[in-house]
């Protein structure tokens, strides 16, 4: 399971339709509606919420609006109930170390699979988040398994 951190536009295809899948797992796994995938350092920070069903749906929604963005049609439907938007502290936070981590795990992934895409995301300066992260100082996180 992977949850990116970064904002979904840096996202392939593939990762797009692939962060949308694992999200709903998580979902569904926070919601207590599965037993699979219950302890993945993935879902920590989600855990970790002040309400974490709301956060995961909060997240959906930002890979959703992405993929409606491309013309995809990811089932709106299938996302919980939100917090209100804008709500700064309802933002989960994440660090510096962690978005770099995964702009340079990503970027790995899209030289085998899609070049093209990784040519067209190419950046300056550091990559966004998620909107529903807010970037802190700091490291990799702790839950991180490191494949670098």
């Amino acid at each position: 399971m992977r949850l990116w951190s970064l904002h979904p536009r840096y996202l392939d295809a593939r990762g797009l339709v692939a962060v949308w899948r694992e999200a709903l797992l998580a979902q569904a796994v926070l919601r207590g509606r599965t037993r699979g995938y219950m302890h993945h350092p993935q879902l920590l920070r989600f855990r970790e919420a002040r309400d974490p069903a709301r956060s995961i749906a909060a997240y959906l929604q930002s890979v959703h609006n992405e993929a409606t963005n491309r013309g995809y049609n990811f089932d709106r439907s299938k996302i919980g109930r939100l917090s209100r938007s804008g709500d700064q502290k309802q933002r989960l936070p994440v660090t510096l170390g962690q978005l770099r981590y995964e702009w340079e795990h990503l970027q790995l992934k899209l030289e085998q699979r899609d070049p093209g895409w990784l040519a067209s995301i190419s950046m300056r300066g550091n990559a966004a988040a998620n909107s529903v992260f807010r970037v802190i100082a700091g490291t990799v996180e702790t839950w991180e398994k490191r494949r670098l």
